[in-house]
């Protein structure tokens, strides 16, 4: 099962042109493109990254009046061919903030927060003051901040029952263990590139053997970053790089 995202983004947050464009041409948008580019709260102006019709992507600036002037050819970017969902147990203080802003600026999907065995709670991250409000706008600036084409999704805080079940229906899910001794996240990820991925990453003092038996009998596969012991944001950082840098490279 797949939960809806608290920020309405995602895919619909793509900025698609109508026609392959000419460089400096200034192009109104139509009113799908129109709206999702209300996503991005730009003032006239603003970079952004826009998409034409066959999937290339085009650096655009923003004019104003749902108008944008495409300037600048991305032939190498990509963007949607496989989609990668982080599922990050909730750590403590401001560490998710950051996990959040470093997960957009590397090119994850989507992001789930989640409640296991040893990590914080939603009421423990908002105590004493709300903070889980400001997630979507974080998610936002780093969008705009590293021009990637649409914003990540944001999942409801899940618990882990509901996020193992989303989970398990990715082509390929992994668990961040650091008893999987024997299997490497980089060895595992040698086969040809699936059309989507899960990555669970516990929280500080790592999954409770409970969940990891769990995890194994839904399909998904236990893997380490190597011999040190990482902080759950160290291990996100990490482990969402190493999928992109080695599943960008295979065919």
């Amino acid at each position: 099962m797949r939960w809806p995202c608290v920020n309405k983004a995602g895919a619909d947050s793509l900025v698609c042109l109508s026609h392959y464009p000419t460089l400096e041409e200034e192009l109104a948008l139509a009113p799908q493109a129109a709206g999702a580019l209300a996503f991005w709260q730009l003032r006239p102006g603003a970079i952004l990254t826009v998409s034409a019709p066959d999937g290339s992507c085009f650096r655009a600036r923003f004019l104003g009046d749902n108008r944008v002037k495409p300037f600048q050819a991305l032939p190498d970017f990509k963007d949607g061919e496989m989609q990668f969902t982080v599922f990050q147990a909730l750590p403590g203080k401001e560490r998710f903030e950051l996990i959040l802003e470093k997960l957009t600026e590397i090119g994850v999907h989507r992001i789930v927060p989640m409640v296991t065995q040893r990590s914080a709670t939603l009421a423990d991250r908002d105590r004493p003051q709300k903070k889980s409000h400001r997630w979507p706008h974080i998610l936002l600036a780093a969008a705009k901040q590293c021009r990637r084409p649409t914003i990540p999704e944001l999942a409801p805080v899940t618990g882990w029952e509901e996020a193992l079940q989303e989970a398990a229906g990715a082509d390929q899910a992994f668990m961040l263990f650091e008893g999987a001794t024997d299997l490497t996240l980089g060895q595992a990820l040698t086969t040809k590139r699936p059309a989507s991925v899960a990555l669970l990453v516990g929280p500080e003092g790592g999954f409770a053997g409970e969940e990891v038996d769990q995890a194994g009998r839904a399909g998904i596969r236990q893997v380490s970053l190597g011999a040190r012991i990482l902080r759950t944001e160290t291990a996100a950082l990490a482990g969402a790089i190493l999928v992109q840098h080695l599943l960008g490279r295979l065919g």
